[in-house]
């Protein structure tokens, strides 16, 4: 089990790069909320999976959400200081290849508001 402070003082002081963090900070929030991890949940990767390849919506180009889990989720993780405004647009593009999950998360894993969005 992973405390909040755990989580803040272990992430707080990460200068890894997004390809180099994403699968464990997302590790870790799972064992922060008392979660399966992707893995655990579904060693197949069929419904809940990290890097689930994505036709994007409109282009003959396949993209990458970094978590998905079918009905559920989808999330895209991006660097430091990205802008996460295109980031949500980018995720926007897989959404229909990720069967429309009803929830869209981007994350640079510092930043502390969330992009703007339509209702």
């Amino acid at each position: 089990m992973m405390t909040p402070e755990d989580f803040i003082r272990k992430w707080g002081a990460s200068r890894l790069r997004e390809r180099s963090a994403s699968q464990s900070h997302f590790n870790d929030l799972c064992a922060l909320l008392g979660e399966r991890t992707p893995t655990e949940a579904d060693p197949d990767g069929t419904s809940y999976t990290f890097e689930r390849g994505a036709l994007k919506t409109g282009l003959d180009r396949k993209g990458w959400a970094d978590v998905w889990k079918r009905h559920c989720f989808g999330w895209e993780y991006k660097g430091r200081h990205a802008d996460l405004n295109a980031a949500l647009g980018r995720l926007l593009l897989y959404a229909a290849a990720l069967e429309n999950p009803p929830l869209l998360i981007v994350s640079d894993m510092e930043t502390k508001s969330w992009p703007a969005c339509s209702p």
